[in-house]
């Protein structure tokens, strides 16, 4: 069955903004190990070095886990696959003059395009857009789980 409206945010990602619409927070959700995990072989090198660019910091904010390998690898190949159109881009230009005489859009620019909105997908899962980033505070996230007063009130019960 198909779910509807949006897709809810991870509870780490709701803590680190504060909890800015006061509902409780899901006290039931799993709670993997903050630990990030091994970058995987199989991925091209320059998806390991976006990888190993972000891992640790993710880690760092609790939002990325050791059951999160395959969203992440799947963000950093897609990183790399982008990346890889936008440099051909470069180089050759959009558009290239057809045998036949006409101009045609070189195939990189929708792979770029895919690629970029599959990056943007796995970026909002995890909280990395640069919108999601402006309503995260992580200055205070362990004085704020430590504290039973802002936990009272990041569960709802302060209303």
């Amino acid at each position: 069955m198909a779910q509807r409206g949006r897709k809810p945010k991870p509870t780490a990602v709701k803590v680190l903004e504060g909890n800015p619409g006061k509902r409780s927070l899901n006290t039931g959700e799993p709670k993997p190990g903050k630990k990030a995990p091994r970058c995987p072989a199989w991925l091209e090198e320059e998806a390991k070095k976006e990888w190993k660019r972000l891992a640790k910091q993710m880690e760092q904010l609790g939002i990325l886990t050791e059951v999160d390998a395959a969203a992440f690898a799947g963000y950093c190949q897609a990183y790399a696959r982008w990346k890889e159109a936008e440099e051909f881009i470069s180089q050759h230009g959009t558009i290239v003059k057809t045998p036949s005489g006409y101009w045609q859009q070189v195939p990189q620019v929708s792979i770029a395009q895919t690629y970029l909105k599959i990056m943007n997908r796995f970026c909002e899962q995890f909280g990395l857009t640069p919108s999601a980033r402006s309503r995260i505070n992580a200055k205070d996230t362990e004085e704020r789980n430590s504290d039973e007063m802002e936990l009272l009130l990041l569960k709802g019960g302060g209303r």
